[in-house]
């Protein structure tokens, strides 16, 4: 009975399909056939009384026989709780009571029949909960359990757990990606809803990243294996959803410690009434009845529905601060690049310098000179300009030059450039300080010989959905809003302006963004979100971590109390909602459970429950908990 895994009427084949471990469909095939046989012996047992009368060994000895093989277990079981303390035994200790007493007063069938019902409405519970794991244990199917290897012109068939980092494997259209990689040929779409939540495939091509977990859809790609098995992402996600199905929240030590004094408290009201009525039968029905079935569930089973829901949104839960601290937030501190940000530099404005150059001009340059370098400035020209409408500037070979820019010289022989501020300057190169302050984000200045044609200017915009999330963590009462950044001031303070962010503090170092969380902790429960590479300090100090973008980061997962998994900020206050959802339902469990235990005991002691209909009835605190743990999980339809 413990963890309420009980025996039930169906078939043994269909436990392949409940999502239990191996050696729990083991002990439950184990009781299956125990209660087989005890069904077996009560029918025996029961046609020798109904036509043999006068029979006095058959029909007891096939109670006995019933009474042994589904009692004995639950009898030990409630033993080893008495010595071990182990309150997850309370149910048993009090069952066992009471089917023992059943025994010794000659209620023979009852002493079969308890236990028997118990079984049966316990198996129902558990797979009822066990459709709220559905998402975990289907997520921990997604793991490809083998992989095709390149080894010149052969494939060879190996088990993913073999792979080695450098090695090319082969994954063919519809197939799972089996390991953590890069890929080096093809071009496809993968579906990477398992990992991240979101419903659109991402497109991918040499050089994207796969993930273990995620599917390739329509396309065949050669991947190389970037990380071992043991350390891919989707390991590490489904190492954590286990531990969180584990979460001991501070409501389920409430009921440890309340379950202390409960069955002192029951046994003394049954001694009782057994004393005070002379009725035996009251007695063991308030044992029967106040089987803590309900309070057993009360954290455990909002907490299985949550996990389900954060696991559907791509949440990773870590632990307890889930439940405890998001509840209580009074501020979040944001990281900017990456997390309020796209994390992508993009052309906001052209400047020229003077009414001799055009904005085409300026551009044609900048695009000439971008063209042969991969830096973030460079590409995010390109990725700005069209090349059919620009004009098309003839120059020698682009000569780059780390942490400078790019030049390259005309056929009349001017050099024209495309750089920073200090290393134009150093060129000779006058560029006026008036001019400099019309400048506004990332700039990069555009010269011809000894001449300013003008600067590009870049920033690193908002996400769409930035402004709402701020909006929307307000009205969930959060106060206050900082951002922290490496990057200048006047940045800082266009992407608080545009998103609604209370206040920032920019050029700050990993350790300056350390003390900034700390001094915010002294007087308030603070959120901090990253991206978990440059953050790791700040997402470990907060009262909670909160890592974004977190697949592929083993930093960002090991660093955070919750990851999100995709870069969809609007998680950030679902997860809010979803942890004072679980809060408040299991508040309510606790009320609920509580209330229907006492309401049976007060009936069975005054005989209007008795103790066949409490074996049923018994079950009612539990079923109303499950019914309202439920309601956690029609978060996930909104």
């Amino acid at each position: 009975m413990k963890n309420i895994e009980h025996v039930g009427s169906d078939s043994l084949e269909a436990l392949s399909n409940t999502g239990l471990s191996a050696s729990k469909q083991r002990k439950l095939k184990t009781e299956i056939i125990c209660a087989m046989i005890s069904i077996a012996c009560l029918i025996i047992g029961l046609l020798y009384q109904f036509f043999v009368k006068t029979d006095v060994v058959v029909a007891p000895l096939c109670f006995t026989i019933g009474f042994l093989v589904e009692g004995v277990p639950v009898i030990w079981a409630a033993i080893k709780g008495v010595f071990s303390k182990d309150l997850t035994n309370a149910m048993e200790m009090l069952v066992a009571i009471a089917i023992v007493a059943c025994y010794l007063s000659g209620d023979l069938v009852l002493s079969v029949l308890i236990p028997l019902i118990l079984n049966l409405t316990h198996f129902l519970e558990e797979r009822s909960i066990v459709g709220g794991r559905d998402i975990i244990d289907g997520l921990r199917r997604l793991q490809q359990n083998t992989a095709t290897v390149l080894e010149g012109d052969e494939r060879v068939v190996v088990d993913v757990k073999k792979l080695t980092v450098g090695q090319h494997i082969l994954i063919k259209p519809g197939e799972h990606v089996p390991i953590d990689g890069v890929i080096i040929s093809g071009d496809s779409h993968v579906d990477q809803k398992s990992l991240t939540g979101e419903p659109e495939p991402v497109d991918v091509k040499p050089g994207s990243p796969v993930y273990a977990g995620t599917v390739n859809l329509d396309g065949q790609l050669i991947v190389e294996v970037q990380k071992e098995f043991v350390d891919t992402s989707f390991s590490h996600i489904l190492s954590f959803l286990e531990k969180a199905e584990r979460i001991s929240v501070p409501e389920s030590r409430i009921i440890d410690r309340f379950m202390r004094y409960y069955i002192p408290f029951v046994l003394a009201i049954a001694g009782a009434v057994a004393l005070f009525t002379g009725d035996l039968s009251k007695a063991i029905a308030i044992l029967v009845v106040s089987c803590p079935c309900g309070q057993m569930l009360v954290s455990s089973a909002p907490m299985i529905a949550a996990l389900s829901v954060a696991t559907r949104r791509g949440i990773v839960i870590k632990n307890s601060k889930f439940i405890e601290d998001l509840n209580e937030i009074d501020a979040v501190v944001f990281d900017k690049t990456g997390t309020i940000t796209k994390g992508n530099l993009e052309l906001t404005d052209v400047h020229p310098a003077d009414t001799d150059t055009t904005k085409e001009t300026l551009l044609a340059v900048a695009y000439a000179l971008a063209s042969g370098s991969n830096h973030p400035v460079s590409q995010a020209v390109l990725n700005s300009v069209d090349e059919k409408a620009v004009t098309k500037v003839n120059c020698g070979e682009v000569k780059e030059l780390p942490g400078k820019g790019m030049e390259a010289v005309l056929p009349e022989g001017q050099t024209i450039r495309f750089g920073n501020y200090a290393w134009l300057s150093e060129q000779g190169i006058v560029i006026p300080d008036a001019f400099r302050e019309q400048c506004v984000g990332s700039v990069s200045y555009v010269a011809q010989g000894d001449r300013l044609l003008g600067a590009l200017c870049f920033s690193d915009t908002p996400r769409e959905e930035a402004k709402q999330v701020i909006e929307q963590l307000r009205d969930l009462g959060v106060k206050q809003f900082v951002m922290l950044t490496g990057d200048r001031s006047q940045v800082a303070e266009r992407i608080c302006a545009e998103t609604g962010i209370d206040e920032f503090r920019a050029q700050l170092l990993p350790e300056e963004k350390l003390s900034a969380i700390q001094e915010l902790k002294a007087t308030q429960k603070v959120i901090a979100v990253g991206d978990g590479i440059n953050d790791a300090l700040a997402l470990k100090e907060a009262h909670v971590g909160v890592a974004m973008g977190a697949m592929g980061s083993d930093l960002a997962v090991q660093s955070a109390d919750v990851a999100l998994m995709s870069d969809n900020l609007l998680n950030l206050p679902f997860s809010i909602t979803l942890a004072r959802k679980t809060r408040n339902v299991i508040y309510q469990n606790l009320v609920l459970s509580l209330l229907i235990s006492f309401t049976m005991i007060l009936l069975s002691s005054f005989g209007v429950i008795s103790v066949l209909a409490g074996s049923i009835l018994h079950n009612v605190g539990a079923f109303t908990v499950i019914l309202n743990s439920s309601k956690i999980l029609k978060l996930n339809k909104n």
